[in-house]
């Protein structure tokens, strides 16, 4: 008769021949990606091997729907609501909640290392115009986003993103960034600020355009071409109010605490 404590020793010694080794190449994965993708720094000093084995055993145990959900990949460009100048590729993940909202989240790029730098809510047309005229100063189109081809949805099929493209068309983003990575800000320092997106051609720095389909190995014209069956939307009126010539933006002041409890 085998003796049972043997099977068990082996499937121990096992264990912490896969806990001694999964962390260490979990660490040079890590690196070799940062090394790939390195970007501006963020403050602070490199993880250590006790922060490695920690995510490592998270991302093993833990349950995360809400990240799972998160199954639509967007690249597009924003600006921030009152200098166009300031411009700023933004990686997003959507959440497609019901027909008539997303919600995603912004990072600054598509890397184990991106930094969070905001979020976006994606409503219908229909719900755009169920909005109060001063929240509606808040939101600007995607017509244009889709149909100059500067939005797109990396990876995917091209019927399947064509299909995606004619549902964003005739929606509108309400979106703030909350990292000022054009800055060269080592830390999200500041309040969030108000970001739009472009409506016509010229806006947006060409070079900008360039380095990212360089990088995607994609064209920005041929997806211009490809959407030219994609019907382009009236814009509904109290969107994009930077046009006009003034926009909201958030600034910083100090206030009164109401109900303060010592």
């Amino acid at each position: 008769m085998k003796n049972p404590r043997c099977n068990c020793r082996r499937a121990f010694n096992l264990s912490l021949l896969k806990g001694a080794i999964l962390p260490v190449t979990g660490f040079l994965a890590h690196e070799a990606n940062a090394a790939e993708d390195a970007g501006s720094p963020v403050a602070g000093t490199g993880r250590s091997a006790k922060s490695h084995l920690l995510d490592a055993g998270a991302g093993v145990l833990q349950s995360k729907p809400t990240l799972d959900a998160m199954n639509a990949y967007l690249n597009g460009f924003h600006f921030y609501a009152d200098d166009m100048n300031r411009q700023v590729e933004a990686h997003h993940f959507c959440t497609h909640l019901t027909e008539d909202f997303h919600q995603c989240v912004i990072f600054d790029s598509n890397a184990k290392d991106a930094r969070l730098i905001g979020i976006e809510y994606i409503v219908s047309e229909r719900l755009f115009l169920s909005l109060p005229e001063e929240e509606k100063k808040l939101w600007h189109s995607h017509a244009y986003e889709v149909k100059s081809g500067e939005l797109i949805a990396p990876g995917i099929p091209d019927v399947a993103e064509h299909a995606l493209m004619q549902d964003l068309v005739s929606t509108y983003g309400k979106t703030w960034h909350t990292w000022q990575v054009d800055q060269g800000h080592q830390l999200p320092l500041g309040i969030p600020q108000l970001m739009m997106g472009f409506t016509r051609d010229g806006q947006v720095d060409a070079a900008l355009v360039q380095a990212r389909d360089d990088r995607l190995k994609l064209s920005t014209s041929e997806q211009r071409k490809n959407r030219g069956d994609i019907a382009t939307p009236a814009v509904a009126q109290g969107a994009n109010a930077w046009e006009r010539g003034k926009t909201i933006q958030l600034q910083a002041s100090e206030v009164s605490v109401k109900n303060l409890k010592p």
